[in-house]
Parts: structure tokens; sequence; C-alpha cells
């Protein structure tokens, strides 16, 4: 490696290897890892990409290339993820937030304005089964003024994470995380449940992307034999944890939707409504109490 460079020069060798490693948006990712390895701004890099980087952050940006490379998640080098138009911080303990788990923040939404306009005001209770970075009790929460929410993981790296995505984004007095094991312990009952849990089955997370099958924690991945433990346990929890006017929205993997809705209604709760991500793909199924 060379201990100098012009920024049109790193941003080629990187683009290419970056192809080469088989990496999609090979020409965006270089960018942003010179951006934040070498601290250059986008707008720098396009107005003057003669400029030349000084060797320690070119050693900078080699290293965190390096690390891409070996298909480590984008969003664990640059430490977040935008969803829903906010930054959430990412670190191993957590799912790198997908746009298409955006699915079900807009299905919580659309069922909150079927029933008045007045809902997204009222003072709902929310809790999040697996809450991850926090980002779809978050985002509901920016939408929502008057709501307040509960976030529950199994990790606890988890848990901080998210209690600190609460306060960068100024949520933090409407949002709670804890640590536990679904609703073990709990009392309350809420208003809108919401969940994205583990459902890969045991057998395919390692065919999985590399990010996701090395990087992501196979905690919040792993949905047993056939991928549906999760849903299982859920719908004993939504029975119990699911006010009777209140309801439920979850994510599902690809072609579930059948069997997760057969096991909600063994629980005698309704199939509401299903959503398509951007892909035209089943993912969200909202249930509520029959």
């Amino acid at each position: 490696m060379t201990a100098t460079g012009d920024i049109a020069t790193l941003l080629r060798r990187a683009t290419a290897a970056l192809h080469e490693a088989g990496i999609e948006g090979a020409a965006r990712e270089a960018r942003l890892i010179l951006q934040h390895a070498a601290a250059i701004p986008l707008a720098t890099q396009i107005a003057f990409s003669e400029r030349v980087v000084e060797g320690q952050m070119v050693a900078a940006f080699d290293l965190a290339l390096a690390r891409r490379l070996r298909r480590e998640p984008l969003s664990h080098i640059l430490g977040c993820r935008e969803f829903w138009s906010l930054p959430f911080r990412v670190t191993p303990d957590t799912l790198d937030p997908r746009p298409d788990s955006e699915t079900l923040v807009e299905a919580v939404l659309d069922q909150l304005d079927k029933h008045g306009a007045g809902d997204r005001s009222r003072a709902l209770e929310l809790v999040d089964f697996g809450t991850g970075t926090g980002c779809l009790l978050l985002a509901l929460l920016s939408e929502l003024p008057q709501a307040r929410g509960l976030g529950i993981d199994l990790n606890p790296g988890a848990v901080a994470v998210a209690r600190d995505n609460a306060t960068r984004l100024g949520l933090a007095d409407r949002a709670r995380f804890q640590e536990g094991n679904w609703d073990q312990g709990l009392t309350a009952m809420f208003d809108v449940v919401i969940s994205n849990p583990p459902y890969i089955p045991s057998g395919d997370i390692a065919l999985l992307q590399p990010e996701v099958a090395r990087y992501e924690p196979h905690l919040a991945l792993d949905g047993g034999f056939d991928g549906l433990d999760a849903y299982r346990a859920l719908a004993g929890v939504l029975s119990r944890r699911m006010k009777p006017d209140g309801f439920a929205a979850f994510e599902i993997g690809a072609g579930q939707g059948a069997d997760v809705v057969d096991l909600m209604q063994d629980a005698a709760l309704v199939h509401a409504a299903s959503a398509q991500d951007l892909q035209g793909h089943e993912r969200v199924i909202v249930v509520r109490k029959s």
C-alpha cells in the first residue's frame, strides 16, 4: 500500500477491490469508507478528487477497507445505519436495520390510521420484543408523539445500544429498554405489540450472505429447525400482553405467512392484515384478538 495517494486514486483502487469481492454498490461504499476513515466529506471527494491524502489517513482508510473486504457489514465499520430517515448506532450485538423492516413501521401506522386519524396522537403503550437497535420502536415513537414504548431483548449488549439510540434521537423520555426473555416478568398490557423475531431455519444460516452469517448475532437470526420457534412463543405472548382492542405487527420470513397465520389462529388471534416489502414479498403480519 502506498504511504500517500490522491482521492481519485484511492477511490479507484478501493472500488476495484470491493467489486472483485462481490460487493454491490462498490463505488458508493468506497466513498463512504473514505469519508468515515479519513474524514473526507463526500462533497470534497467529488470537487477535489486530485487532493493528496496523507499517510496516516490512507492507513486508516486501508484498515477500514480491509474489514469490508472480509465482508464485515458496512454499518459495523461506519458505526451507524439509517432507518426511517433516522440514524441508528449499530454494533455486532445487533441486527443491521434494513429498509424492508420499514414495512412494519408503515403497517402499524396504517392500522392506527384505519381506526381514525386521532389514534396517532393517543397515549399509546407499545412493546417491542427482540428490540435490537431499537429501530422499530424508536421509529414509531418518532411518529407517535404521545406514545411510550418498552423494548426487550435477550442480549444485554443490544439493550445498551437501543438505550443509546433513544438518547441520541431525543426519545429517551418515552422509551425504556430492558433485558428479558419475551414477556417473562411483565404484567402490563399494551396497545401495540411489535417484533422482528428470529425466523431463519437453523440449517439455512450458513447459506446467508457472509455479512449476516459471519457477523450478525445468531441469537437474533436462528428460528429453530423450521424457522417458526419464535412465532410459537409469540402467539402466547400476544394473548397475554395485547389489550382487547390492541393489535400486533411482526415480521416473517419468505414463505412463512400461511404457517404463521395458522399458529396465531390456534391461539385465538385474528389475521387482520398483511404487508409486502420492497421486493413484493409478504413481510409483515398483523393480528388482533378475536
